[in-house]
């Protein structure tokens, strides 16, 4: 007579309680990049504000720094974000120390969505309303271009 043993299983309990532990570690990371998303980083909008068509901010970036790229770049990650960049261009003059949004329009909204984009702070900021530009935004990138978003 043969004497088999029984094959050797792990208990079920023991599955049951690896798989509780994998979801609460998905539902913590979750829950940790839902807090994040909320407060340090929000989503950014590049709609224009009050606009029934939901249009894009148009902008212009403006190099004041003279750093080679600083406006392509800038340019880029605009636009990758969903901002229409509809001119990239030299100041007359780069000796602009500190980046600045200009809004071109009444709606300083748009204005403050682009410098939230661009991690320039509100405080920099200023309204010129010129009716022959076509864009609702310029940005002038000033020396401290390696302290804004698209540099980092």
């Amino acid at each position: 007579m043969k004497f088999r043993f029984p094959p050797r299983t792990l208990p079920t309990g023991v599955f049951l309680n690896l798989a509780i532990l994998a979801l609460l570690v998905i539902v913590a990371y979750l829950a940790y990049s839902f807090v994040l998303r909320l407060t340090v980083a929000p989503t950014l909008d590049a709609t224009r504000d009050g606009d029934p068509q939901g249009k894009a901010i148009q902008v212009d970036v403006i190099n004041g720094c003279g750093a080679a790229k600083a406006g392509t770049q800038c340019t880029q990650y605009l636009r990758s974000r969903g901002y229409d960049v509809v001119e990239v261009r030299n100041y007359h003059r780069f000796d602009v120390r500190t980046s600045l949004v200009i809004a071109r329009t009444s709606n300083i909204r748009n204005a403050e969505k682009v410098a939230t984009a661009l991690g320039i702070p509100s405080t920099r900021i200023i309204q010129q309303l010129n009716p022959d530009l076509f864009v609702d935004v310029s940005v002038l990138i000033g020396h401290d271009v390696q302290s804004l978003k698209p540099s980092q």
